[in-house]
Parts: C-alpha cells; sequence; structure tokens
C-alpha cells in the first residue's frame, strides 16, 4: 500500500474547523442582530447633545389640493393620482365623470377641485 507511508498536509485538515469557525461566527452575527435591544430606543443611540425630536401628529384628513388640475404622466393610475394629489378616487371620478380609469393618456388634464 503505497499511501500508508504518506503524511496528510495540514490545510486538509484544518479546513473543517475553519469552516466550522466561519458558520459558527456567521450564526453570532444573525443572533445578534435578531435579539431585541434592552434600551427601548430601538437600537438608535443618541451622541452628546443630540436630541431627536417626534414628528407632530398628522390628521387622518389627507391635505386639500393645492392645485386645480393634475397631468397625467406615463404609468399612472387613479390610485397613484390620488396618492400624489390627497384627492380621493371617488372624488377624482365624481369631478372627471367623462374619465376613463382604465385608459388614462398620457398628457390628459383631470380636474383636482371644482
Amino acid at each position: 500500500m503505497p499511501n500508508q507511508g504518506r503524511r496528510r498536509s495540514a490545510a486538509r485538515l484544518l479546513a473543517p474547523i475553519a469552516l466550522l469557525l466561519a458558520v459558527g461566527a456567521v450564526l453570532v452575527v444573525i443572533e445578534s442582530s435578531t435579539q431585541p435591544d434592552d434600551s427601548g430606543d430601538g437600537g438608535r443611540q443618541e451622541t452628546a447633545g443630540q436630541q431627536t425630536e417626534q414628528p407632530a401628529a398628522t390628521d387622518s384628513q389627507p391635505t386639500p389640493p393645492r392645485r386645480a388640475s393634475y397631468t397625467v404622466k406615463l404609468n399612472d393610475t387613479l390610485g397613484l393620482i390620488s396618492e400624489k394629489t390627497g384627492v380621493a378616487v371617488e372624488r377624482l371620478q365624481e369631478l372627471n365623470p367623462e374619465l376613463d380609469p382604465q385608459n388614462l393618456i398620457v398628457g390628459q388634464r383631470i380636474k383636482l377641485r371644482e
């Protein structure tokens, strides 16, 4: 048997150990990133002299439209136009009875208010 006298390479012995250590390190990182922070600030830390400001409470009513009309852009839908302008989809349909929601044309002007 010619293989009996051969010594195994050190790399062949250390490779499985290195693999196990790498897997263990990955698991530790994943575990530490998924554990909740005990400080109660969601993992955010304030530096000295900085204060975090809470946003003001917003009303549940959408903001009134600033413009009288909206020009349809590529890939616009009534839902997207409603989000952009703050006017409800139903209101858009009331103001524009001739409007076909399934066939909006780029450049078409839509009334946002009377």
